[in-house]
């Protein structure tokens, strides 16, 4: 496919790197107000649908943009490679946080879902040939930590642990997996041709279990409910995606994943804009904070391969 060679050359110049961190970035802020638009949805709607329902509706438009635009579909190890994409980011991640959410506060759970970023640089090195430099690490732990301490400060404290935390903790070690394939295959398939197949892949079982909810508990959601249903279906399980996976793709995936330390900060803030959660300045300071370790762990370089 022609859109493969502009994302998998060897020698990426800085112009490339920069334009990574930027569509991450991109991706990373429609995320950002995944949390608390789960929040207000599970107020009317149930979880299993908001997990199942959000991708069945992006699944049709992925369907639609895919036939529109006539894609060559996935070859069979494409397809299994998909599955895992599909798992971690159509599934799981939806499907757990929308089960915590039920009972965690929005600030809560960015808690835990500050972890997100240093578990996909694992997972990413895991996965691909990339070695970071030993202040990268530094620098992602050190984020990983301020984001959590950052997000527990303002939410009150961590506490004892909870089933809602057993459920994001699950949630962030599928997403982190779901990431990193994902991001590998959109330098073979492209990003949003990425996105598009896992969601296609996942359908038929996304509407057996929408299917599920709706007879079980019926919607009784507000207008306001069913809008950040709307933004959790088409911005958080689609759109967002087109901007994350091509960031990951144009790479350094590591580095690219450290702009999600950004992301508990922004959904605080949008938690306290849309839900009215009290913030006050250890929020900017920690923001600050949070933001200044994800700066100087995106401009750390990997080290060569022997």
């Amino acid at each position: 496919m022609t859109e493969q060679s502009s994302v998998t050359r060897t020698s990426r110049p800085v112009l490339s790197v920069r334009s990574g961190l930027g569509w991450g970035l991109l991706g990373v802020v429609a995320f950002s107000f995944t949390v608390p638009f789960t929040r207000v949805a599970v107020g009317g709607l149930s979880p299993l649908f908001i997990g199942s329902g959000r991708a069945v509706v992006a699944a049709v438009l992925a369907g639609l943009a895919l036939a529109l635009t006539r894609q060559k579909p996935p070859t069979m190890r494409q397809w299994l490679r998909l599955a895992v994409v599909a798992g971690g980011v159509v599934a799981g991640f939806p499907l757990l946080t929308s089960f915590a959410l039920t009972t965690a506060p929005a600030s809560h759970g960015a808690v835990v879902i500050g972890l997100l970023p240093a578990a996909t640089a694992v997972a990413a090195v895991l996965r691909t040939r990339e070695r970071p430099s030993r202040s990268f690490w530094f620098f992602a732990a050190l984020g990983a930590v301020v984001a959590i301490g950052f997000a527990a400060l303002q939410n009150g404290g961590l506490g004892g642990l909870h089933p809602s935390d057993l459920l994001l903790f699950g949630a962030v070690l599928a997403a982190a997996i779901g990431y990193a394939e994902g991001g590998l295959l959109a330098r073979e398939l492209g990003a949003w041709q990425t996105v598009s197949w896992a969601l296609v892949l996942s359908a038929p079982v996304m509407i057996v279990l929408a299917s599920v909810a709706l007879a079980g508990e019926p919607p009784q959601a507000t207008p306001v409910q069913w809008l950040a249903f709307a933004y959790l279906a088409v911005v958080s399980m689609f759109l967002g995606f087109f901007a994350w996976y091509r960031g990951l793709a144009i790479g350094p995936m590591a580095q690219v994943s450290q702009i999600q330390l950004v992301q508990p900060v922004l959904s605080i803030l949008w938690a306290g804009i849309l839900l009215h959660e009290q913030l006050g300045a250890a929020t900017i300071l920690g923001g600050l904070a949070v933001i200044l370790c994800a700066a100087l762990a995106v401009r750390t370089r990997l080290r060569k391969d022997a």
